[in-house]
């Protein structure tokens, strides 16, 4: 068999889905991104493809409300766009709406193989992101802490925000969680984030057909 590479830039639109039952059939492997709205996470996931256009961004956060599903070169290896969460002018009952579904993605889905969360650099771990992080933890489910925005602070501070956001996490087995800083606009950090989503597709890389 002849090892298989992953090539981001070559991430398509699959499909979008309001709930689990929509979502393309839960086999291969999977890494969803996950964030709450004005995070970042769409820019991230564009710079990571070099496509400007893949996920949707808006200046209006919250209005990506569906779970959106991108192929890779690689057949049945996704990258999934959560919806983004806790943005204030979301109207409440929309907001436990899609905490229902995307609950119930994270719960029943079988081909996850790992979340990558993503977070504003100069206000991390809120409410959201601690749901996440416990419940990964709860899970034993591998996750990659996205620190998006790094541009915005200079190197002593970004150095500091990372030693922060590291020493505050909740316990969790050792190689769980993995932490790094990112910026979209400038791309710093792209080759990291490369190489930990490889890292989280990996094993179950191994599990299907050569292409």
């Amino acid at each position: 068999m002849s090892a298989l590479h992953i090539n981001f830039r070559s991430a398509s639109f699959l499909m979008s889905a309001s709930r689990l039952k929509q979502c393309p059939p839960d086999t291969g492997a999977e890494v969803a991104f996950a964030g709450r709205s004005n995070a970042g996470k769409s820019s991230a996931i564009n710079t990571l493809t070099r496509n400007s256009r893949l996920a949707r961004t808006s200046k209006t956060p919250g209005r990506t409300q569906l779970l959106n599903f991108f192929g890779l070169n690689v057949e049945d290896v996704r990258l999934v766009d959560l919806p983004g969460y806790g943005y204030a002018k979301v109207p409440l009952a929309m907001q436990k709406e899609w905490q229902k579904h995307l609950n119930d993605y994270l719960e029943n889905r079988d081909c996850l193989a790992g979340i990558v969360l993503v977070m504003d650099i100069r206000h991390p771990l809120r409410e959201f992101d601690l749901m996440i992080i416990n419940w990964c933890i709860a899970s034993e489910l591998p996750l990659h802490i996205l620190l998006t925005k790094s541009d915005k602070l200079k190197r002593n501070a970004m150095t500091n925000a990372l030693r922060d956001v590291s020493k505050a996490l909740p316990e969790h087995p050792e190689g769980l969680i993995t932490l790094q800083s990112f910026s979209a606009s400038k791309g710093d950090g792209l080759p990291e984030l490369e190489r930990q989503l490889v890292s989280l597709l990996k094993p179950d890389l191994n599990n299907l057909p050569s292409t």
